[in-house]
C-alpha cells in the first residue's frame, strides 16, 4: 500500500506549481489538475486537463510539474493530459478567483451551461455586466475579443477608464 502522507505530499506540490500563462494562480487554484497518485514504486502519476484542448502552455507545466515533483524527493514522474470532461472555468477556485480579481483581472462568472456532446467552437460569451477589477463598475466594455491568450479578453472601465483582461466563462 502507498504511503498516504507521500500522496498528500505529492498532490500539495504539484498543486502548488503555478500557471505559465497567469503565475499568480497555481495549477490547483486554476482547478486543471484533475489528479495526483503515488505508485507503489515510488513514482507518481498526475492528470491534467488544459483550459483548451490547444493550450501552448501544457508542455511548460508538465516540465514544472516533473521538476517541482522531483525537488520534492518523488522519482519517475508521469504527467498524462485529461481532455474529457473539458475544462471549465467554474472549476477556478474561490482563492484563484479571487487572485485574478487582487491582481486586475476580471475573474470569470458563472459558465454557460453546454449539453452533450463536443465543446462548442466559440468560447464564453459576450457579457456586458462584468465588473471591472479596479473600481468595481459594472458594464465595462470589450476593447477586444482576444487578449494575452485565446481565453480573455481585453476591456476598458467607462468609469476610471482603466483597461484590464477579464477571463472568459467557458
Amino acid at each position: 500500500m502507498v504511503n498516504g502522507v507521500a500522496a498528500e505530499q505529492a498532490a500539495r506540490v504539484a498543486g502548488a506549481v503555478v500557471d505559465p500563462e497567469l503565475p499568480l494562480v497555481t495549477l490547483a487554484e486554476l482547478g486543471i489538475l484533475r489528479d495526483v497518485r503515488v505508485r507503489a514504486d515510488g513514482g507518481v502519476d498526475v492528470a491534467i486537463t488544459p483550459t483548451y484542448s490547444g493550450c501552448p502552455a501544457m508542455v511548460a507545466i508538465r516540465d514544472d510539474v516533473v521538476a517541482a515533483l522531483g525537488r520534492a524527493g518523488f522519482g519517475l514522474v508521469d504527467v498524462r493530459t485529461v481532455l474529457s470532461p473539458a475544462w471549465t472555468t467554474d472549476w477556478i477556485t474561490p482563492a484563484g478567483k479571487a487572485k485574478l480579481a487582487a491582481a486586475g483581472i476580471a475573474p470569470p462568472g458563472t459558465a454557460p451551461k453546454r449539453g452533450a456532446g463536443p465543446v462548442p467552437l466559440v468560447l464564453g460569451r459576450r457579457r456586458d455586466d462584468v465588473a471591472c477589477p479596479r473600481c468595481g463598475h459594472a458594464g465595462t466594455e470589450q476593447i477586444a475579443a482576444f487578449s494575452a491568450t485565446a481565453c480573455r479578453e481585453l476591456r476598458r472601465c467607462p468609469a476610471c477608464r482603466e483597461p484590464f483582461e477579464h477571463v472568459k466563462e467557458i
